[in-house]
């Protein structure tokens, strides 16, 4: 994957409008699990392209350090065999001060090739930090879209739950108000009360039969008076 792929994806990805998305699916919790999923994938060979390309732009810094460390070292070189060519030079010793010379040529040749290499890998440098610093604030955002969907998903799965709670605490009171259980107490007090009533008719009724045997015995007394009465009249010792 190169670095611009690279780019272009973590910068898609962290746009992604969530909102939008939950909006156009049949089943947001399997759509928030999938996105995580493939997030976390995403966000996965994101930090290792980005690791790989913050790893190229060391190598180049420090190959450029080398080159400037190189044209500084050659220009030393320079330097000390130019001044020991005009010792010789000097002392008289025309040869080995030419001889010196081109070792100074040569080293100034050095220097100026690590210069160019330096010069030539400074825009490069500078542009590949560039995309780095994209690249991770890139993965930043990517990093907090996840935060995000989790949340949203959370959020989700707790207001589901509750809704399927509300929902079954309507439907159990759906229930209630079709099958009250009032009626069934009033029509089990009705019941009771019949037999309440029925118990005091066989009161009532054992009461009248009760007051009946009593009349009788009444009755019977007035005519065994009656008889008493009829026989002292006849045996002429009834009273006036």
């Amino acid at each position: 994957m190169t670095k611009q792929t690279v780019l272009g994806r973590v910068t898609q990805l962290a746009k992604a409008n969530i909102n939008a998305l939950l909006d156009q699916a049949e089943d947001p919790q399997k759509m928030l699990d999938q996105l995580i999923r493939d997030y976390t994938d995403n966000i996965a060979e994101a930090e290792q392209a980005i690791a790989a390309t913050i790893g190229n732009l060391r190598l180049m810094e420090q190959d450029h350090q080398e080159d400037v460390a190189a044209a500084a070292e050659w220009g030393g070189k320079a330097l000390a065999a130019s001044r020991k060519a005009d010792e010789l030079r000097g002392a008289g010793s025309v040869e080995e001060a030419d001889t010196f010379d081109n070792l100074a040529k040569v080293a100034l040749g050095r220097q100026l090739r690590s210069e160019q290499e330096a010069r030539t890998a400074e825009p490069v440098i500078a542009s590949q930090t560039e995309v780095v610093d994209q690249l991770k604030a890139g993965l930043d955002r990517m990093k907090a879209k996840l935060s995000e969907l989790q949340s949203k998903r959370d959020e989700l799965v707790a207001r589901s739950q509750s809704a399927q709670a509300q929902n079954r605490m309507m439907d159990a009171v759906k229930s209630i108000d079709v099958l009250d259980p009032t009626s069934e107490l009033s029509r089990f007090e009705d019941k009771v009360r019949r037999e309440e009533a029925k118990a005091l008719g066989k009161q009532e009724l054992a009461a009248s039969s009760l007051d009946a045997q009593f009349e009788q015995l009444d009755r019977l007394g007035d005519s065994a008076e009656v008889e008493a009465r009829l026989a002292a009249l006849k045996s002429g010792t009834a009273t006036a």
